[in-house]
């Protein structure tokens, strides 16, 4: 089948820097790179490498040429980005030498996706396929009610957290992804545990500790593999694609949550976001410990 994501695309510029800073502080930093990122693009090739089939649906800039050729070069079909007056989205990246981050976004393009581009996709949707969005664009609930009415399997990554947005998509969507820090959240915000959201299936990660499962079953917890972590920008990205590109092709849930955390932990161990996701071969053959 295939899956549609509404995300964002972002050029990324991430900056080696001894410590994060603190307000006030200005420090020098020992490296830069530009690359692809922005949590859509990062979940579409994430799904494309590990053998999904992926169209995005999105926007850039004039400046964002260049990033539509590298989602094409990962596989994904591009067919459906549109080309807006904004800037392409960009992110202003710090990397600590123990991987840890700090990120400035500015959405641009992304928060300026035609409605026709978003109805063209969905009109070659077919029952069975999967919609995906994450809080990185608009009409992320319009994307998704209308992929629920047309019979698609739906998913929301609840990043970056708004307790707003993820309570605008909960009725029509199938899976949730958020991480431990915006499940407190959005329990706080709106009284009931994750277990409780009428949500079939809610998966909460939880970085070095693994993933926690809610579905019918109950709840369960899958230990995460051990790494040294050197980037962990766009690891809940790579997770959320693989989770998704692993039940597109009928893995059971379990399954495709032990593929994908694998994924991200391969993901976390080299610098990089999009450009740093490793590709199915690598996944199937990593032999890495919990």
């Amino acid at each position: 089948m295939t899956i549609w994501n509404l995300g964002s695309i972002n050029a990324d510029f991430a900056y080696g820097v001894p410590r994060l800073p603190g307000p006030g502080e200005t420090l020098a930093a020992g490296s830069l790179t530009r690359g692809l990122g922005g949590k859509g693009a990062n979940l579409s090739v994430a799904a494309a490498r590990a053998a999904a089939r992926v169209v995005h649906v999105g926007a850039v800039g004039p400046d964002g040429r260049w990033a539509v050729e590298r989602l094409l070069e990962y596989g994904v079909d591009t067919r459906h980005i549109a080309e807006v007056g904004e800037v392409t989205g960009h992110a202003v990246i710090a990397v600590d030498p123990d991987g840890e981050n700090c990120i400035l976004i500015w959405p641009g393009a992304n928060v300026a996706i035609p409605e026709a581009a978003r109805d063209a996709a969905l009109a070659e949707a077919r029952v069975g396929d999967r919609a995906v969005a994450q809080n990185e664009t608009n009409g992320q609930a319009a994307w998704l009610g209308t992929a629920k009415r047309l019979g698609l399997s739906t998913a929301y990554v609840a990043a970056p957290f708004d307790p707003q947005a993820v309570g605008a998509v909960l009725e029509d969507v199938d899976l949730l992804i958020l991480n431990e820090v915006e499940a407190a959240q959005l329990e706080a915000a709106l009284g009931r545990r994750v277990s409780d959201l009428g949500v079939p299936d809610v998966l909460v990660t939880m970085g070095a500790e693994g993933v926690r499962w809610h579905g019918a079953g109950g709840a369960r917890d899958f230990a995460a593999p051990r790494v040294e972590a050197v980037d962990t920008t766009g690891a809940g990205d790579t997770f959320a694609g693989y989770v998704l590109a692993g039940l597109d092709r009928g893995m059971p849930m379990a399954q495709a949550i032990g593929q994908a955390q694998v994924a991200a932990a391969l993901m976390v161990a080299r610098p990089g976001t999009a450009d740093a996701i490793p590709d199915l071969k690598e996944v199937q053959d990593a032999r890495l410990g919990p």
